[in-house]
């Protein structure tokens, strides 16, 4: 049974996405208009969010480098050159938390989300493939792409 489409669409992942990177970090992203175009090369981060109850899925934000180096010295206030790799998996986890929290608003409860977990990813990752229980949204920033992807993997319709 698919729910997501129900629940969320593009529009709601895109103000989900502004929410944090305009009002936290006064950066804004554009929406690349085809996910299918979004590619990032190795050494990119990830960060991945599971949700359980009654819409179980993951939330996955893939990050270019660069982007994410410039997130996170935002984040910390700092220059780029003094931010280290532990400090952007951190800033990774928390990117995908504040995200994964605007959307799991607008999920059916209950809905219970896990902590982040963040990898840099040794391998190049290009256009993430669309089935019909995922939702991808894909940004530009002048540091770098990155990629809002939605898996539903199971969801209970409302009484």
């Amino acid at each position: 049974m698919r729910c997501l489409i129900a629940q969320l669409d593009a529009e709601s992942v895109v103000n989900a996405n502004s929410q944090f990177w305009e009002q936290m970090l006064a950066m804004r992203l554009e929406t690349i208009p085809a996910a299918s175009q979004f590619c990032v090369g190795a050494g990119h981060l990830l960060a991945t969010v599971n949700l359980s109850g009654r819409w179980t899925g993951a939330i996955e934000v893939r990050m270019a480098g660069g982007l994410a180096y410039a997130a996170t010295a935002a984040m910390m206030m700092q220059p780029v050159e003094t931010v280290g790799e532990a400090d952007v998996l951190d800033a990774s986890k928390e990117i995908a938390n504040m995200i994964a929290g605007v959307i799991k608003s607008s999920l059916p409860r209950p809905c219970v989300m896990t902590v982040p977990d963040s990898a840099v990813e040794p391998q190049a990752f290009c256009g993430a493939p669309r089935t019909t229980n995922t939702l991808v949204v894909a940004f530009r920033h002048g540091s770098g792409d990155m990629m809002v992807w939605i898996r539903e993997q199971a969801c209970q319709p409302l009484p």
